[in-house]
């Protein structure tokens, strides 16, 4: 693209300078870390005023952590973390008390949490779940359809028998027929991204994004409050409302001490006029493409749903748009007329007959994960997964670090005779998260857990597959970040024809890496070792 088309569809308001030492110092980015550390430093100086009085109060404090540490072990904290917690305050007994009534009143979060429960409890129905395809389910796999049951119970998730599934191996892939499709639309572009980062891949979907906007397309971008913190500028939502594009931040970072931050939208969704839509781990930066190298070559992987699937991720991503707006009438927009007055534009649900979507032998289950509510969606579903198995449970994933039940339900399947694998980086992009798994490996393998890293690169698929009729494809590594503190999102699959090419796509992966052994073990850096020994007890806070 020449300076010319660059300037004609605006994207000369969007090109980013390098940011030298001083400027970030001087730059929004500064002041919020200043601000940050200032009142962190406000907070330690209290501490220190009342220090002298800790002998007197020193009753008032055991009382106070006693309080503490029944609340803790009669909530309904993950087994794991409350281990963490615990040690934290044996360690340093006021502080981990308090940091923990701190993160338990969620200060700062309570208006969000109040404001999505609103929304799903009044879009809980807003797409009806097809008796007969639960049915047809029901008869084909009577496993798939009780675990149908359980996603629709917690929110607005119905399973699909009129979709059709690409699977995506790479980015390069995804990337190529992401700018296809957008071309084609005529109503609407819905974007949801954790991560944008100006560059290649970016430019060329917002250049077709700023022309669709000329045509009267709706076009609309979310993106996570951390791209502002980090890659893009503050008023980058400005700049694209003045190409006709509509954007938001999602929980944008300011200089006030929150528990907010740790819900972050790690969510990938593309909707394309309410037909087609795209999910899985890749972002819309140049790594994910590897048009630039970061950790070697980026492994990612993506799927494209093309029929009434899509009308799930449409909802997700307007029930996340809408939380600082007031709720629109969603079912003036229904496709189903005994909703929707005569008449009425169906434009972000559209009517049956206009689907493109045609029967297949499979199932699609769109589904989100919420860190609001007490249903751990993702994990659930994985470990589903992992119980329902009979020959083979094959796994993609960037981190694990696992709680104690996902740790099991691996190991027990193993242990039963499933084969299986897990392909993990080679290369990491954190050397933390890349340490703590390496504390999972021992005890899996004594189970009969097959662990791979993939020597050419960094892993950031997230991906399921069992026993060539199931698989997921999404968003949802297998951290406590994605399955306790992220809005996630993923496509459960069964008896779709795509899931052949994900397994094949698994094989082929697998001959690029390297099978760790106990020996490999025990010849890991010893500093790796001790990071991993010393932040394990942090691990579920992270």
């Amino acid at each position: 693209m020449n300076q010319q088309e660059i300037e004609s569809t605006g994207m000369r308001l969007l090109k980013k300078g390098k940011k030298g030492l001083a400027r970030i110092i001087f730059s929004r980015i500064g002041l919020l870390l200043f601000l940050m550390a200032l009142q962190a430093l406000m907070l330690i100086s209290i501490f220190q005023w009342f220090e002298q009085y800790l002998g007197h109060i020193y009753g008032g404090i055991v009382f106070f952590m006693l309080i503490m540490v029944l609340y803790l072990l009669n909530s309904r904290t993950d087994p794991t973390a409350k281990i963490t917690w615990l040690v934290l305050i044996l360690v340093v007994p006021f502080f981990g008390a308090a940091l923990l009534l701190y993160t338990k009143m969620d200060i700062g979060h309570r208006a969000v949490r109040a404001r999505l429960q609103e929304i799903f409890n009044e879009t809980k129905e807003i797409i009806p779940q097809s008796v007969e395809t639960m049915e047809s389910l029901s008869k084909r796999n009577k496993e798939s359809a009780m675990l149908a049951g359980y996603i629709g119970r917690t929110g607005c998730f119905p399973v699909y028998h009129h979709t059709e599934a690409v699977y995506f191996p790479s980015g390069e892939d995804k990337f190529a027929e992401v700018l296809i499709q957008l071309r084609k639309a005529k109503k609407f572009i819905f974007l949801e991204y954790f991560i944008i980062d100006e560059g290649l891949m970016w430019g060329k979907i917002l250049e077709i994004l700023a022309e669709k906007a000329k045509e009267n397309v709706e076009v609309r971008v979310m993106y996570d409050g951390t791209c502002e913190f980090s890659l893009l500028p503050h008023d980058y939502p400005k700049r694209l409302r003045q190409l006709g594009i509509k954007c938001k931040i999602f929980s944008p970072v300011t200089p006030f001490v929150s528990t907010h931050y740790n819900y972050r939208d790690h969510r990938k969704i593309l909707v394309i006029d309410g037909q087609i839509a795209f999910t899985g781990g890749i972002n819309l930066a140049d790594e994910y493409i590897n048009h630039i190298k970061r950790f070697g070559h980026w492994k990612d992987v993506a799927i494209m749903l093309k029929g009434e699937a899509a009308k799930s991720f449409t909802l997700m991503f307007l029930q996340m748009w809408n939380i600082d707006e007031k709720l629109p009438d969603y079912k003036k927009y229904l496709g189903y007329a005994t909703l929707a007055p005569e008449g009425m534009e169906r434009k972000y649900f559209p009517m049956q007959e206009e689907e493109e979507g045609k029967e297949t032998e499979g199932y699609v289950l769109p589904y989100a994960d919420s860190p609001l509510d007490n249903d751990k969606v993702g994990e659930r579903v994985y470990m589903d997964i992992l119980n329902q198995s009979k020959e083979y449970v094959h796994i993609m994933s960037p981190y694990l670090i696992l709680d104690g039940e996902m740790e099991a339900a691996l190991k027990f399947a193993a242990e039963r005779g499933i084969d299986v694998k897990l392909i993990l980086p080679g290369i990491p992009d954190k050397e933390v998260p890349y340490a703590l798994a390496k504390t999972h490996y021992y005890s899996l393998l004594e189970s009969g857990v097959e662990i791979y890293e993939y020597t050419p690169g960094f892993v950031h698929a997230k991906l399921f597959v069992s026993d060539n009729c199931k698989a997921v494809v999404g968003t949802i590594n297998l951290d406590y970040r994605s399955l306790y503190h992220h809005f996630e999102c993923a496509a459960y699959l069964y008896g779709m024809s795509c899931i052949i090419d994900i397994e094949k796509d698994f094989d082929n992966t697998l001959k690029q890496c390297k099978k760790i052994t106990k020996e490999s073990i025990k010849n890991e850096r010893w500093q790796r070792k001790m990071i991993g020994v010393v932040m394990k007890f942090v691990a579920p806070l992270m």
